[in-house]
């Protein structure tokens, strides 16, 4: 496997801004080979691939973006009905960036939201996806049909940030450091925020800090409890089913690990899965770096 620290630093990779469709993105990208798509989650940006995308640049074309409402990309206005931060529109920014790049198809690796947005991308745009990999999940209808009193106090963001605005946003500007600090921490294995680097943390304290931003997290759990939820649901009762080859990578201490059997709650909307752990929480891309790129470069050998 790659050293990670020979590699070219994530800061390295050319950033441009990409008009898709009505958002801007911004996305880094660098490497040569099949283009790889990695998608971060909440309430990080793209900085969250900066100890895993330069070793998968040494195989890959590895672009980068910050999803809608995150990082640098821009934050349109929530709707009414959520759609605008729905996984199937942020699903569609990166079928439009795809095209921006002039590129038919790509693998797609996410974790947390961004996984949310690859494996519905992966449902309604089936050619574009040549192989998913979903790093600390289970499907979001899937999660919420088996809410118990133990997923409520461990995943009460769910809740929190869904509420109507301006509820959480307001709660959230009274300490947005502190309930970012409190979010990174507790959702890893030791509970601390070591793992994080510091411009990393910068970027996702200031984040939270920002009136814009912090309301498109929240419109992006809202779509979560809303319409995500539904087009899962449908897609289940219907028998839909991921086309891709699907890599589904958890940590022992995640929230997957908490839900019974993940590999079987995933059987319900994909076939081909392969399944992969680390020793870690949440964030799998700073608690187990070298873990999350051998498993993406074991799953996507030999694969253009």
């Amino acid at each position: 496997m790659p050293n990670i620290m020979d590699q070219l630093p994530f800061s390295s990779f050319p950033t441009s801004r990409i008009a898709c469709g009505d958002v801007t993105l911004s996305v880094r990208r660098a490497g040569t080979g099949a283009p790889l798509v990695l998608l971060h989650g909440y309430p990080e940006t793209a900085l969250a691939w900066a100890q895993v995308a330069p070793a998968l640049a040494q195989h890959f074309d590895v672009i980068v973006p910050d999803l809608r409402g995150y990082g640098a990309s821009d934050a349109p206005p929530d709707d009414a009905g959520h759609s605008a931060y729905s996984k199937r529109q942020m699903g569609r920014d990166i079928v439009a960036l795809l095209d921006a790049l002039d590129l038919p198809r790509a693998h797609v690796l996410g974790h947390d939201r961004g996984a949310r947005v690859a494996y519905r991308m992966a449902l309604d745009h089936p050619d574009r996806v040549a192989r998913l990999g979903v790093i600390e999940i289970i499907p979001t209808g899937s999660y919420w049909a088996r809410w118990t009193a133990e997923s409520a106090l461990a995943a009460y963001h769910w809740t929190f940030l869904a509420q109507p605005s301006p509820l959480p946003e307001r709660m959230i500007a009274a300490d947005p450091q502190g309930y970012c600090d409190w979010t990174l921490a507790s959702w890893t294995a030791d509970k601390d925020l070591g793992v994080f680097d510091d411009a990393a943390l910068a970027a996702y304290r200031a984040q939270m800090a920002e009136p814009a931003r912090c309301a498109a997290m929240c419109a992006d759990y809202r779509a979560g409890a809303g319409i995500d939820r539904a087009l899962d649901d449908a897609d289940i009762q219907a028998g839909r089913k991921i086309a891709a080859p699907m890599l589904f990578l958890h940590g022992n201490r995640g929230f997957p690990a908490k839900a019974g059997d993940p590999a079987a709650i995933w059987a319900e909307l994909a076939e081909d899965i392969t399944v992969a752990t680390y020793d870690g929480g949440h964030f799998a891309m700073e608690e187990a770096p070298h873990e999350v790129i051998s498993a993406a470069l074991d799953f996507l050998a030999d694969r253009t």
